[in-house]
């Protein structure tokens, strides 16, 4: 969850149209969409394959932090109706193709031994909804601060995780943050947490009413049964299921004597992930991926908070296996240690670093959490250090450097976005128990205001940030692979368009095309054959300034949708919504475009890590 910020106040208080390169590009009227089947993804090399073999880019929304509370019974939805509707309008207002999907260990075994038949019934129903819209699904065993019934009913803060009869066997002291300014610090400052996170480690024996077992046993028992109820009732949509996170946010607690973050990774963290492999081997799930998390503070970006992490010495996970990494700023987060917004090129090492790790571990990588507060004290800062997220995401290099610097090949990020809540800002969750601590505003935990979606008085979903930085062009499917991909959104900070990849000065023309629009630039080496490259478009390119430029004859531009199938060989495309400019402007643009690929280093000559 975003508010890591651990030891900061203690240290700082109808139509198809043929596009291609002897023609000039034309515009097209957009069809009704018609909605895929689930597509079973599986991991080649560093990215993400679906059933005809191309690249595959997860783009989504975690679904959602209302799982966490007790109001709806550990569902992210109040009703399956709530999670269509949801699914819906994501589908609509962000072009998202992908959710992590929030499970809770204390509603699916409440009493020992015992799966509650009527939560595993409904979360299937709510993921249902989502498979049927045709999203991949990532499901996600959530936990912040292990447990909410480690907090006393006049806490501060809460948590959610395990269920209260483990707490209860586990006899933890009263818990304690001491003057705690963010509920983060309680991740190094409370003992009752810390204790109580080591021994599912250790995996201690406890006293249930179901008899001795060790804590971590219990749970992989009660996530075995869960996951062979998912599978056995979600039919066909099972296919769409991606895998499963099985723990968010691993920290040791307490580290044993002479043992590191990398080591406790290594020695405990990494079996784990192995021990839940098994598990899902044993429930049918043999074809899915374990989303592995790191330890929390791997890549946090400010120095007294990183430790050693990150799966560094263990070998190669391979593609049972993905890398699993968040990141929140939390510099911006801390409201001291960054001031003013954030800038072109500020994230691309840190994303960078999660595409390194993926690589050296053999697998694909995704980001599935990031994020920034909507409201509160450093929600000014939310539209540069989103902006700046997602060009991370899409690229390795800053914006200024993108048309003279491109690295061959630099994967597009897959991510979830923390998060999405319609109920956001309508709770009433009853803190820790408490009828006289009833929570209402934003999230209705621990004060944190992140979802990007809210509901109206009469049910409408609608953003409540700039639907530019939200509904973005992305390649949702290529055929081959991704040599390097930039989208400027023009997204605005008040009254300021923000432009971080300008066309240079050196494209005259494709400048000229691109206009004050909103544009993306693909290139890939194609694979040939038959299977399209599908590029996601939004909302705001409308048929009437819809324009691609490409090498590839053949284009077809439908509802946000850009599809196009190339020979095999390197090609590139560029879409923007700018306003149409002169056939010959457009063409004397495709020329400088093949010129300026003829001028990079050739990447047919890069070996491919796919």
């Amino acid at each position: 969850m975003p508010h890591r910020l651990v030891r900061i106040a203690a240290a700082a208080a109808c139509c198809t149209v043929l596009i291609g390169f002897g023609a000039p590009p034309a515009h097209a009227a957009h069809v009704t969409a018609v909605m895929p089947s689930p597509v079973a993804l599986t991991v080649r090399g560093s990215s993400f394959v679906d059933d005809r073999g191309r690249e595959v880019v997860l783009r989504g929304f975690n679904v959602s932090g209302t799982a966490k509370l007790a109001e709806y019974g550990g569902l992210p939805f109040a009703s399956t109706a709530d999670a269509r509707r949801s699914a819906l309008a994501m589908r609509r207002l962000t072009g998202a193709n992908a959710v992590r999907f929030l499970l809770s260990w204390a509603a699916a075994e409440p009493v020992p031994g015992q799966l509650d038949q009527a939560y595993l019934g409904a979360v299937t129903a709510q993921v249902g909804a989502f498979l049927g819209e045709g999203f991949a699904v990532v499901l996600d065993y959530h936990q912040d601060l292990y447990s909410r019934y480690l907090f006393n009913s006049g806490s501060w803060y809460t948590g959610d995780g395990a269920p209260q009869w483990v707490t209860a066997a586990g006899g933890y002291p009263k818990e304690s943050c001491g003057v705690c300014v963010q509920w983060g610090q309680n991740i190094t400052q409370n003992g009752a947490f810390r204790d109580a996170i080591a021994d599912f480690w250790h995996n201690r024996t406890l006293q249930t009413a179901a008899g001795p077992i060790g804590v971590q046993d219990a749970f992989l028992r009660q996530a075995q049964g869960t996951l062979a109820y998912l599978k056995d009732h979600l039919g066909d949509q099972f296919a769409g299921v991606a895998g499963v996170d099985p723990f968010n946010e691993p920290y040791a607690g307490r580290y044993d004597a002479g043992q590191t973050a990398d080591t406790w990774e290594r020695d405990l963290l990494l079996p784990f992930h192995r021990r839940f492999r098994q598990v899902m081997d044993a429930a049918g799930w043999q074809d899915k991926a374990v989303f592995a998390e790191p330890g929390m503070f791997w890549n946090a970006n400010l120095g007294f908070m990183k430790e050693p992490g990150g799966f560094t010495g263990a070998g190669q996970l391979g593609p049972r296996y993905v890398f699993n990494a968040h990141f929140y700023d939390q510099k911006a987060l801390s409201g001291v240690f960054m001031w003013g917004k954030a800038h072109d090129g500020q994230y691309t090492q840190d994303f960078g670093s999660v595409r390194q790790r993926a690589a050296a571990l053999g697998t694909a990588a995704i980001v599935s959490e990031f994020g920034s507060p909507v409201s509160g004290s450093t929600s000014d800062k939310t539209p540069s250090v989103l902006k700046g997220m997602y060009q991370g995401l899409d690229s390795a290099v800053a914006g200024a450097d993108w048309w003279t610097s491109v690295a061959w090949p630099a994967p597009v990020l897959s991510s979830t976005q923390w998060q999405w809540d319609i109920y956001s800002g309508r709770h009433r969750e009853a803190m820790n128990g408490n009828p006289a601590k009833i929570q209402t505003a934003g999230d209705a935990w621990n004060g944190e205001d992140f979802s990007v979606a809210s509901a109206d008085d009469a049910g409408n979903v609608q953003l409540r940030v700039d639907p530019r930085l939200l509904d973005r062009a992305y390649p949702a499917a290529v055929s081959g692979e991704i040599l390097a991909f930039s989208y400027e959104d023009r997204s605005r900070d008040g009254s300021a368009t923000l432009t971080w990849n300008p066309v240079p000065a050196s494209l005259p023309n494709v400048a000229k095309v691109a206009g004050d629009g909103q544009y993306a630039v693909l290139v890939w080496r194609s694979a040939g054959g038959d299977a399209p490259t599908e590029l996601q478009l939004p909302a705001s390119f409308p048929a009437a300034s819809t324009t691609v430029l490409s090498d590839v004859a053949g284009s077809v531009v439908t509802d946000r949708r850009l599809t196009v199938a190339a020979p095999a060989g390197v090609h590139y495309l560029f879409v923007t919504n700018a306003p149409p400019v002169p056939a010959e402007i457009r063409t004397a643009a495709q020329q400088e475009l093949a010129a300026w690929l003829a001028r990079h280093p050739s990447p047919k000559g890069v070996p491919s890590s796919r």
